[in-house]
């Protein structure tokens, strides 16, 4: 095999990708056997259901050209929320349709900060994070809210075909949401905008109003998050899920979603998360400290944003290449 061709085969995102996870997943096996563990395993899917649902929304939002720093707070009040809704008699269904439509009002909040008011997302979600970070200390005075409703405790804890119920809806919602993407007008809507705004709006489309139900999307999603979260902890905590959204940024960011929008898919983005999470538990199941953890985490992000500004850079330049014409035959 040439090596221009080698490179080829690299260069293709999706393998790269599988090549990284085979890797990273041998390594921590070579040095702990308990790594590929049942437990373990299972361990990791359900440290990806909580990322990778809200990656859902994430990538969606990043590909059409923006972002919500704010998700992992609105998941995470979402689940203090239904916790309370529970507690207070309410069906779990309906608390967890009530806490859903807290997720709608949330992305509806930051639309009119972004869309009306023009301000930037990435400063006005950080200032929404706060905000919903205050409010959760408010209502539970940094303490855990049980939850003692059984059936809404299966949503979190169930295994079906030794599968956690959790991983199997993020799977399910990164199916559909892939399709939307890839098949649907409003999926190529999304891809235009992120790309190329000024083109999107001489295409007769309304980057506001597909903004509007990308960030309603996100924040939905992300409270769907919080909300099975909650269940699997049997507890809305007011810290749980405060951070993930940083988790579903590097994923897909690393998956191959361009940062500035108008590239990637949901394929892509699962696999950047599989890297992340095997990563993060090897380190667990090697018993580094929780700090390196965190620095980790830290390089990881500041290597996928690396890579997507390469990224970027080389599809602009093959752009500004001109195109050679065929040498006719003589």
């Amino acid at each position: 095999m040439s090596n221009s061709r080698f490179k080829q085969i690299l260069g293709i995102k999706s393998i790269s990708l599988i090549l990284v996870v085979i890797v990273v997943i041998a390594f921590f096996y070579f040095m702990n056997n308990n790594y590929l563990g049942i437990g373990n395993v299972r361990g990791i899917l359900n440290a990806i259901s909580l990322s990778g649902t809200i990656a859902v929304g994430m990538a969606c939002l990043l590909i059409g050209g923006q972002v919500d720093l704010s998700a992992g707070a609105v998941g995470c009040l979402a689940g203090i929320l239904v916790a309370f809704f529970i507690n207070a008699g309410i069906p779990w269904p309906l608390a967890v349709i009530a806490a859903i439509l807290f997720g709608v009002v949330a992305g509806l909040i930051t639309s009119f900060l972004v869309n009306v008011l023009r301000f930037m997302a990435f400063i006005s979600t950080i200032a929404l994070s706060s905000i919903y970070q205050g409010v959760i200390r408010v209502l539970t005075n940094n303490q855990s809210i049980p939850i003692q409703d059984s059936p809404f405790k299966g949503l979190g804890s169930t295994i079906v075909i030794g599968v956690p119920l959790p991983f199997l809806i993020m799977v399910i919602l990164m199916i559909i949401y892939g399709v939307i993407l890839s098949y649907t007008r409003f999926g190529r809507s999304i891809y235009m905008c992120g790309g190329n705004l000024s083109a999107a709006r001489l295409a007769g489309m309304k980057p506001k109003r597909i903004s509007t139900a990308l960030f309603i999307n996100c924040s939905a999603i992300s409270a769907l998050g919080g909300i099975i979260m909650a269940s699997r902890m049997h507890a809305g905590n007011p810290t749980d899920v405060i951070g993930s959204e940083f988790d579903a940024i590097t994923g897909a960011v690393l998956g191959g979603i361009a940062f500035t929008g108008g590239s990637g898919s949901m394929f892509g983005c699962f696999m950047g998360l599989l890297v992340i999470n095997c990563f993060n538990n090897g380190l667990t199941i090697l018993n580094v400290r929780g700090f390196w953890q965190t620095i980790a985490r830290g390089a990881l992000l500041i290597l996928a944003l690396t890579i997507d500004v390469y990224r970027e850079r080389a599809r602009l330049h093959s752009l500004k290449e001109p195109k050679q014409d065929p040498v006719p035959a003589s």
